[in-house]
């Protein structure tokens, strides 16, 4: 591999080196809460479920305590497992609903509702994984949604973007913009409502006695069947939603095998294909096809040929991924030898496609007009953030919960959204991630872990939507293709494409489009520009780049190696 010097462009973060357990997440207090559940005993799920639950009440503006949390487990005896923490949509709504009534548009409101996944899954790996009751693991949630916390400048920034959408309804404005107005950086902001409906949860669980499972189940049941589904199902069937008792009651979050993907000496893990996850290791398999050896880290070349095989990733995710419960994805097939090839063969390295290259098998799917990113009005959710966990067994967790707050409206009393993860469902139902009752969207989040053949363990993600495959490929390769310090890796500027059409309704494709952190040499846009790419810039170390957290047990040192992005107010606690 080889080995990149010190820069001068290297952000201060430096990799945090322990043996015992470490945890590393987007929020400072997630992660210090998460650690407390590690030095209290609990284990690496333990710890990941209270940081998750957590990051729904500091990123409030990206994470929502009722949206989506897919999560990916890797046990120390080498079971690994995926929750999807993915809603459906509910069964009563029209799967053409869409088409006919929106104009093929995907409107803001009740109507993108899917089923709430967050809290069954939390409570899944909790009862399955985990040894800690919800009490203990969500006591940090609710301490910060009532006591509040400190505003930060990633939320106020959010806030203050979307107050728009917050200012459409009268429960988020007053959550969002308690004063008429965004909060500023280091008020304090308090979330009452969603306090409430935590600790009604932790109620259910000492109401119920008997054993832990029984509490966790109990938990459970307030959210999906008890008081705060009432308050669901009753505001829906006021205002024109389709979410009903049966589609709460009777939903749970799946349990499914994970992607396994050889690449050199690792195996990579990622959920499958309900998800763009599988496309993180298809992408590392066109490098391989193609050569990287030799290649200078960030140089016009290498960002070029990073760029192409993105765009003929997405062309897959684009014209083939959907629920493989009602899509057949045929994942094998685009992970076979000869598609990967076929993929590789198509990159040319003296001139960039001009937009998301068409199908390899199957039916191309129609795409939007090509805009320009000046044409951009839309002020689309904010979403996303993740956490990681090793614990002193060798468990390993990863999770990237999600869903914002601007474009539907909060459950009155509750203080959170009923998942608006709809938005990412293509409103003709005849796409693989169409809409169609019971199916699920197809989800940005992908959480992953990658397993090395000495036995070191590699959980990792990262918030962005689209960004995220992007970045966490650029991460991994840093660190085990050039050989940087993990936290090295993860400072290193990042570039991206955007010729594919965008995951979020309105599903804007900007075709050519690229950005690159400002941190690169004159020389490598001026080049990547010949290439025929439309190069733009992104500012130092922009969230726009998306913020990955990773943690590395390292067999051959025995450290645990800790990383947290400085791109958001991320941090990595170890011991």
């Amino acid at each position: 591999m080889t080995s990149i010097p010190d820069a001068e462009w290297l952000a201060p973060n430096k990799t945090l080196h322990g043996t015992r357990h470490a945890v590393s997440s987007g929020h400072y207090l997630a992660s210090s809460a998460a650690f407390a559940i590690l030095e209290a005993g609990g284990n690496a799920v333990d710890a990941g479920c209270c940081a998750g639950m957590a990051l729904a009440v500091l990123h409030a503006d990206e994470v929502n305590f009722a949206g989506v949390a897919p999560i990916m487990i890797r046990m120390a005896d080498g079971e690994t497992i995926s929750i999807d923490g993915l809603g459906v949509w509910p069964r009563r709504i029209p799967a053409d609903l869409f088409m006919r009534e929106h104009g093929g548009e995907m409107p803001t409101g009740l109507l993108r509702t899917v089923v709430p996944a967050a809290p069954d899954a939390w409570i899944s790996a909790l009862r399955e994984y985990g040894t800690m009751t919800f009490t203990q693991v969500a006591q940090a949630a609710h301490d910060l949604a009532h006591d509040g916390f400190a505003a930060f400048p990633l939320l106020v920034d959010g806030i203050t973007k979307r107050q728009a959408g917050y200012r459409r309804w009268p429960a988020n404005e007053a959550i969002y913009l308690p004063e008429g107005r965004p909060p500023r950086v280091g008020e304090r902001f308090v979330q009452k409502d969603l306090a409430a409906t935590i600790k009604r949860m932790m109620d259910a669980e000492a109401a119920a006695g008997g054993d832990r499972v029984a509490g966790l189940e109990a938990a459970r049941a307030e959210f999906y069947e008890g008081e705060t589904a009432d308050m669901m199902v009753k505001y829906h069937e006021e205002n024109g939603g389709y979410l009903g008792r049966d589609d709460l009651a009777e939903f749970r979050c799946r349990f499914e095998p994970v992607v396994a993907t050889p690449w050199r000496d690792f195996t990579l893990y990622t959920c499958d294909a309900w998800c763009q996850g599988p496309v993180l290791a298809e992408a590392l398999l066109i490098l391989e096809e193609k050569g990287i050896a030799g290649l200078e880290h960030n140089s016009a070349e290498y960002a070029h040929l990073m760029i192409e095989t993105l765009k003929g990733v997405f062309a897959d995710r684009e014209h083939h991924f959907g629920d493989p419960a009602f899509v057949d994805v045929q994942l094998d097939r685009i992970l076979s030898a000869e598609h990967i090839a076929q993929r590789a063969a198509a990159i040319d390295l003296e001139h960039a496609h001009p937009g998301l290259p068409p199908a390899l098998f199957g039916e191309s799917q129609e795409l939007p007009e090509a805009m320009n990113v000046e044409e951009i009005r839309h002020i689309g959710e904010g979403g996303t953030s993740y956490v990681c966990a090793v614990d002193r067994w060798g468990n390993a967790f990863s999770a990237t919960p999600s869903d914002g707050a601007s474009t539907s409206p909060v459950i009155p009393g509750t203080g959170f959204v009923p998942s608006l993860r709809g938005l990412q469902s293509r409103p003709d139902p005849r796409h693989p991630a169409g809409v169609g009752p019971g199916r699920r969207p197809r989800l940005t989040p992908n959480p992953a872990i990658a397993i090395r053949d000495d036995g070191s363990v590699l959980p990792f993600g990262c918030p962005g939507g689209d960004m995220q495959v992007q970045a966490m490929l650029q991460v991994f390769l840093n660190a085990f293709h050039f050989g940087m310090e993990l936290q090295e890796a993860v400072n290193a500027p990042r570039f991206s494409t955007w010729s594919f059409p965008n995951s979020f309704a309105p599903f804007d494709y900007l075709a050519s489009h690229v950005f690159l952190e400002d941190r690169f040499e004159e020389g490598v846009f001026t080049e990547l520009e010949r290439l025929g790419h439309d190069v733009r810039r992104w500012p130092q170390y922009t969230r726009d780049a998306a913020a990955v957290e990773a943690i590395y047990r390292n067999a051959r040192s025995g450290f645990l190696e800790s990383a947290a992005d400085p791109r958001q107010p991320a941090a990595a606690v170890v011991f």
